[in-house]
């Protein structure tokens, strides 16, 4: 009898919970279209241009993006180019890598799908062996590295995978969301929560990398191939 009068009232108390909050949500409704009646002729077409506005800005923005190579991932063929390229734009992804390292190559198939979903950054690849001076001014000492450079300026890095869950399995949003902790790009998630695929094996911590712990290490590969 106890049990079913805990149920009971557990009951009542999840339905009153649901008819508050459905009430909120149509008093919100009701306000809004209270709103939209109470306007008159001049203010909806002031509204409507505002928005048609918006969204002659975005589509502006959208083809400067694509006209600066935004939107797909591209190798660069020098060291030179990288200096025209970060000038261009305010948000610049650059992969350094090696042919022979293979988790270069995994982080490839993750950067391809990230530049196509971000337009808002642009996404390179810099192969080392033709970048020294670029590499030693950047203390890239370990491949592979993503510089993130930001208004022209190197402001991040991510160094091998340990910032992905220290696993080569890591998955395109885990990427997305180290890069959004830097505000390289836009990123739609929660900063606060790695989306590792096991958060008890690999934990939620996350420490910014800083350039000292760079300059710190051997020219080396994170990868076993090599």
């Amino acid at each position: 009898m106890e049990a079913n009068a805990s149920v009971d009232m557990f009951s009542k108390v999840l339905e009153n919970q649901l008819l508050q909050t459905t009430k909120l949500v149509e008093e919100h409704l009701d306000s809004e279209i209270q709103k939209l009646d109470q306007m008159d002729e001049d203010e909806l077409e002031r509204l409507k241009e505002k928005r048609l506005e918006a969204l002659r800005k975005a589509q502006q923005q959208k083809q400067e993006w694509l006209s600066k190579g935004h939107g797909e991932y591209r190798e660069i063929p020098s060291e030179r180019d990288f200096f025209q390229e970060v000038k261009e734009s305010k948000k610049v992804v650059c992969h350094f890598y090696r042919d022979s390292t293979f988790r270069c190559k995994i982080l490839d198939r993750h950067l391809v799908l990230l530049s196509k979903k971000h337009l808002e950054t642009k996404f390179l690849k810099l192969n080392v062996e033709k970048a020294p001076f670029l590499c030693e001014r950047l203390r890239i000492k370990v491949i592979p590295t993503l510089a993130l450079v930001k208004d022209g300026k190197t402001q991040d890095y991510i160094v091998g995978f340990t910032d992905l869950g220290n696993t080569d399995d890591f998955t395109t949003e885990t990427l997305e969301w180290r890069l959004g902790c830097s505000d390289i790009l836009n990123y739609s998630g929660n900063l606060m929560e790695p989306p590792f695929q096991s958060q008890k094996k690999f934990g939620t911590n996350f420490t910014k990398l800083e350039k000292k712990t760079i300059r710190g290490k051997k020219y080396d590969s994170d990868s076993d191939d090599d």
